[in-house]
């Protein structure tokens, strides 16, 4: 060690400058516990201005004393923790304005409280999460705002550290929540506007919607009858669990289709698998009523003045989706959202004809969105039979009548040309439709749907599902009867209306 100077001292503990026998200046000291060491400036035998004060574990701190104690700005390292502050200090404690760096890759800048977060401050957590707003004891507590690992974006109050009261949330999907949160999820009342375009907004309890549909209603007797030709309109509600109408619900999207029983033939059952495969690319779907049903095509009335709403793709039709021979209009927002005992009956002179292609590509009814849980289907027509249909059209109808008695050679030999001319026939119209697109069939032309039972079904396509849950498919039995049996209709007239039940 060097020798000493004049007006210093040198002694087991401490090196440095004295006044007046008081350590002042700048000097080294050793406490006796050996676990603290100090360097830098003394005044009156206290540490007075900028030091470094160092711990046998390799913590440290270096900046401001004042009389013996750590205040003002200073910079203080954990080794054991890995943590490290800059900012202000009082003393020994974290108080005022500072920057803690965790080890994890945490970071928080802002105000401290006697070592504590207390007021505001910007905490960036090892996750990446962003926080910016009120502190209160550690905690995110009061008015903040926060930017979570997946980009959603929460603004609003805090309650210690769980988000409560009002607040905002946008949702990098697009979804957007403003109302109530209690103990970190949607509680109270509040409005979802969610990336679907459903809309919900009413009461929430433990992050779920109180009052949200739980299924869907096709109204209407148990078994609903059709005019032959005619339109028909369906009325649609959706429900909660109790059965009221979801009224604080509006923008799920519906399809309505419709099915003809699934009764193989003798003649189905001996063709190939890739045949079959051919000829019903849909697998059959199981009904409420006992059996399984194949799908069968629905159209609708169309007018050429109807504008497309090319900014909502998900009403496209699934054949107006998806083939480019489909170019007919859909119907616009306000023909989307339902009028309760609107008559399509009224329009049918407007838009005469019914939108048909080809057997395969029959455009049917557009989709619809619900409005105030409740949606119409209106001017829809069954279409005419495709020839893959005929076998199970017959077994629809109503049982022909037995032949009784054995066959003469003469009848059998009349009854096998006949069918053998019956044949030709089938065969050659069946190629002729093949071949080319029908003609737009007029509504009260003979080119229309069997007499017979049919399954309509109404479906939630919401996409992507509203909060994650898709609404079980309706059913409703339809029965086609001839103008005859339902007794004298004014066919271009005749729509089936069923009345909303409030």
């Amino acid at each position: 060690m060097a020798a000493p100077r004049r007006g210093t001292r040198t002694s087991q503990h401490y090196v440095g400058d004295v006044r007046k026998q008081l350590r002042h200046g700048y000097g080294i000291y050793v406490y006796d516990n050996s676990f603290f060491r100090y360097e830098g400036e003394w005044k009156s035998g206290k540490k007075h201005g900028h030091g470094k004060l160092l711990f046998r574990d390799g913590s440290y701190y270096e900046g401001e004393f004042v009389r013996g104690e750590i205040t003002g700005n200073g910079l203080r390292y954990w080794a054991a923790r890995g943590n490290m502050y800059s900012g202000e200090f009082q003393d020994g404690e974290l108080h005022g304005h500072g920057v803690m760096k965790y080890k994890d890759g945490g970071r928080y800048e802002g105000e401290f409280v006697l070592g504590i977060r207390e007021g505001h401050g910007l905490l960036v957590d090892k996750d990446g999460q962003t926080y910016s707003g009120a502190f209160h004891n550690n905690k995110k507590h009061g008015d903040g705002q926060i930017t979570f690992q997946n980009g959603d974006h929460y603004e609003g109050n805090w309650v210690l550290n769980q988000r409560q009261g009002h607040g905002v949330l946008h949702c990098v999907d697009g979804t957007l929540y403003e109302g109530q949160w209690r103990s970190d999820v949607f509680s109270g009342q509040g409005t979802m506007i969610h990336c679907s375009r459903v809309i919900y907004d009413g009461p929430w309890i433990n992050g779920r919607p109180a009052d949200v549909a739980t299924k869907i209603t096709i109204l209407g007797e148990e078994t609903l009858e059709v005019v032959l030709g005619s339109l028909a309109t369906f009325h649609v509600q959706l429900r909660k669990e109790n059965g009221d109408i979801t009224e604080n619900e509006n923008g799920r999207v519906l399809r309505i289709s419709a099915g003809i029983k699934y009764t193989p033939s003798a003649k189905a059952q001996a063709t190939s698998f890739l045949e079959l495969i051919e000829d019903f690319e849909e697998k059959p779907i199981q009904t409420p009523f006992g059996y399984e049903c194949i799908n069968y095509p629905l159209s609708y009335i169309t007018g050429e003045k109807q504008p497309h709403d090319s900014s909502d793709p998900s009403l496209l039709s699934q054949t107006e989706g998806e083939s480019s021979n489909a170019q007919r209009p859909l119907s616009s927002d306000h023909e989307i959202l339902h009028e309760n005992g609107g008559d399509a009956s009224n329009r049918q002179d407007e838009y005469p004809k019914i939108s048909i292609n080809d057997e395969d590509d029959s455009v049917p009814p557009p989709n619809k969105r619900a409005e105030m849980g409740q949606a119409s289907f209106e001017g829809v027509v069954f279409a005419p039979p495709p020839a893959r249909f005929l076998h199970l059209l017959e077994s629809n109808d109503k049982p022909r009548k037995k032949t009784s008695g054995k066959l003469t050679g003469e009848k059998t030999e009349k009854m096998t040309v006949s069918q053998e001319k019956i044949e030709d026939s089938r065969s050659e119209n069946l190629n002729k439709e093949r071949k080319g697109k029908r003609e737009s069939l007029m509504v009260d032309g003979e080119n229309t749907a069997r007499t017979g039972e049919y399954v309509v079904m109404v479906e939630d396509i919401t996409s992507p599902p509203f909060l994650g849950q898709t609404l079980p498919t309706a059913f409703k039995l339809v029965r086609i009867v001839s103008e005859k049996s339902k007794g004298k209709v004014n066919r271009k007239s005749e729509t089936l209306l069923v009345p909303t039940v409030n």
